[in-house]
This record gives structure tokens, sequence and C-alpha cells, in this order.
């Protein structure tokens, strides 16, 4: 099976999220600002949007690491 695009968009979306979140965490212990900390996570959040459902999208068209799975319900005519 493979992923439909709406479907790689919201992995993308939904991991993001969660990654800036952290970005947010790290950059406010760094800086000690959230301004900076909301300013930098808010870029990254759509820049990474991007970049990981370009990266999804390559990876779904590689067949390298997978393998195929046997047909379960063809009907087998080797009598």
């Amino acid at each position: 099976m493979a992923d439909k695009h709406y479907r790689s968009l919201l992995k993308a979306v939904s991991w993001r999220l969660t990654g800036s979140v952290d970005t947010l965490i790290i950059s406010y212990l760094i800086t000690g600002r959230f301004t900076y900390a909301f300013a930098i996570s808010g870029v990254e959040l759509f820049t990474k949007v991007g970049l990981y459902y370009a990266h999804e999208r390559v990876w779904e068209k590689l067949s390298f690491g997978l393998v195929k799975q046997p047909e379960k319900d063809k009907p087998n005519y080797d009598i």
C-alpha cells in the first residue's frame, strides 16, 4: 500500500507541531525570550512541513527496503 498525498501532508503537519514545541522550548532555554522562541519555532514550522512532505514523497517512490507481499486473494491456477 502507498500513502495518499493528504496522508503524507497530515503526517508532516503532526510531526512538525511536535517538533515545533520542542524547538520553542529549546529556543526559549537558549535565548531566554519568548518572542525569539516563538519567531524561531514559527518559521521552522512552515519550512520543515514542506521539507518533510517532499522527503516523504521521494521515499514513497523508492523501492529500497521494501518486500513484495504475496497476494492472498489472487486465485492460484497452477494445478
